[in-house]
Parts: structure tokens; C-alpha cells; sequence
């Protein structure tokens, strides 16, 4: 895990990255705080490094990790629901500006981590012009609040899972227990 780069976001303890490797199912890479928690007070989004331990460029700075909403995020892509805002997308230029913002604050605050070259004008989720992935635009609306990502509020106004009523049914509950 990267530790020595600058953060916005408090340090993930070591009892963070436990809960976020049974999250996942893997061992946790490159983060560097918890962006947002549920309730319960699980990680449910990390900041991860720009760039991996191994060299690799990571352009997903808010990673969607809590299993309920990634299951959530999942089951609203597959119900179309990036498709119904693709469309509101192209059609609505407050939209387009309001998603454009999110793309620069989403770069900012990764810039403020880490420069990497290679993602430079990348961000997650398909910004600014496409709407890609459901997970990275929540995972960016948790951690920044809502009013930043547009697309990423709309996905979390329209998910059964919520942060605020989340009753932690992932691998980590043991953790949570000591």
C-alpha cells in the first residue's frame, strides 16, 4: 500500500484494510484513506493511489469496495439505468456541465494525490462524456458529497442500498466484532 503520497482523505488503519480485503474477496492495493463509511462505520469507498506498488497506472481514485453497493451498482446496470443516462446526457446541457465539473474535481483531487502522466485527463465512470461505470460514479458521489457527481447522486438516489442504512452483511463482519 502506498502510504507516503498527500491525501485528502483520513489514513486507512490497518483494521480498514482487513475490512476492505474480505470485502473484496483479494487483498486490498494502493490505498491510501477510507473516502466514505456506512453506518456501520465500514469503509464502503477507499482513495487509491494514481499509481500501484507495481508501477501501474490506477485512474479509479474513489473505489466502490462495500459488497451491498457494489451488488447494487451491478444490479442497475444491468436494469439499464447508464443507458436512461446516457441519454439524459445528451439531451440536457446543465447536465453535461454539471458532469463536466465533477471530471475536474475528480482530477484535481487526484492530482492532488499523485501525477501520473499516463492518466492524466482520465478520470472513472466514463467522464465527462459517457456515463460507463455505475460503481466509480457512486463510489466518486460518496466520497465527494452529494451536488459534486451528478451521475453518481442519480445512481444513489435510485439504489435499495444506502450508506445510512446499511446492516454490514459482508466477509469483514468478524472484524467488526473484535
Amino acid at each position: 500500500m502506498t502510504q507516503d503520497a498527500q491525501s485528502p482523505f483520513p489514513p486507512a488503519t490497518e483494521r480498514d484494510i482487513a475490512v476492505v480485503t474480505a470485502q473484496l474477496g483479494r487483498p486490498a492495493r494502493g490505498v491510501l484513506g477510507v473516502g466514505a463509511r456506512c453506518v456501520c462505520g465500514n469503509p464502503v469507498v477507499v482513495i487509491t493511489a494514481p499509481r500501484l506498488d507495481d508501477g501501474t497506472p490506477f485512474p479509479t481514485l474513489y473505489y466502490l469496495t462495500h459488497p451491498e453497493a457494489t451488488a447494487e451498482m451491478s444490479r442497475l446496470e444491468v436494469a439499464h439505468l447508464m443507458v436512461e443516462m446516457q441519454d439524459a446526457l445528451a439531451t440536457d446541457p446543465e447536465l453535461q456541465a454539471a458532469y463536466q465539473r465533477a471530471h475536474e474535481q475528480y482530477l484535481a483531487q487526484r492530482e492532488a494525490v499523485e501525477h501520473v502522466a499516463e492518466i492524466a485527463n482520465v478520470t472513472a465512470g466514463g467522464m465527462p462524456t459517457r456515463v460507463k461505470c455505475l460503481h466509480a460514479l457512486a463510489g466518486h458521489a460518496l466520497a465527494a458529497g452529494p451536488g459534486v457527481n451528478p451521475m453518481g447522486d442519480w445512481a444513489l438516489r435510485e439504489s435499495a442500498w444506502s450508506p445510512e442504512r446499511c446492516q454490514c452483511d459482508d466477509p469483514g463482519a468478524a472484524l467488526r466484532a473484535e
